[in-house]
């Protein structure tokens, strides 16, 4: 029987990692993606959702039911250890689903799945449960201007959300493979990530 590739795939706010997992997809990957998981957990009626009324109060859940955003991006920004409190609700919880998502996709025969973790550096388990890493870089300059383009985020929100994550060069450090997409039409980025599946067997 064919190895199942565990490719995972990471890289700061505006890198293009989303733009990445979708062509993966569409050669044929199996993608599972953490931050999405992750938002589903904080919808309304997500399962994170009472754990954090509980862990931080009412005024952190919106009338919808959902987590409050901005509010907590506030608070962890002035308090460090609300992440940690957060992430202790959130983290098992994607974790679950996570795996849930991948024995899936093994069960229907998918030979490379793509874990999509914007995380995956700062994260102390995730580099472990993986074959591979590819990250997708570029300059802070330009995470700065794609996120201000797409997210309707300030600009020091968005230098900020850059200064939680893990450095650049960390970043780089952990790969096994990079894609530097700056200056890349989608075409010339679409054959870069299809020379890299190729490896995988898409």
């Amino acid at each position: 029987m064919q190895a199942v590739i565990r490719l995972g795939l990471t890289g700061g706010i505006g890198s293009g990692k989303s733009t990445v997992a979708a062509m993966l997809g569409a050669l044929g990957a199996a993608v599972i993606d953490a931050d999405l998981i992750s938002r589903q957990t904080t919808a309304p009626g997500g399962q994170a959702m009472e754990l954090i009324r509980r862990e931080f109060g009412p005024a952190f859940v919106t009338s919808a039911g959902a987590l409050d955003r901005d509010r907590m991006r506030e608070r962890i920004f002035s308090d460090p250890q609300a992440r940690q409190r957060l992430e202790a609700i959130v983290h098992p919880l994607v974790g679950v689903e996570t795996a849930r998502q991948a024995q899936a996709a093994v069960a229907a025969g998918r030979r490379c799945l793509v874990f999509d973790v914007p995380l995956l550096v700062e994260s102390a388990h995730w580099r472990q449960r993986l074959d591979q890493v590819l990250v997708l870089d570029c300059t802070p300059e330009v995470q700065v201007e794609r996120a201000l383009s797409r997210s309707g985020l300030s600009r020091s929100a968005v230098e900020d959300i850059i200064a939680a994550q893990a450095s650049r060069a960390t970043r780089l450090k952990a790969a096994d493979m990079v894609v530097f997409n700056v200056g890349l039409t989608l075409d010339e980025l679409a054959r870069e990530v299809q020379q890299i599946a190729q490896r995988f067997g898409l």
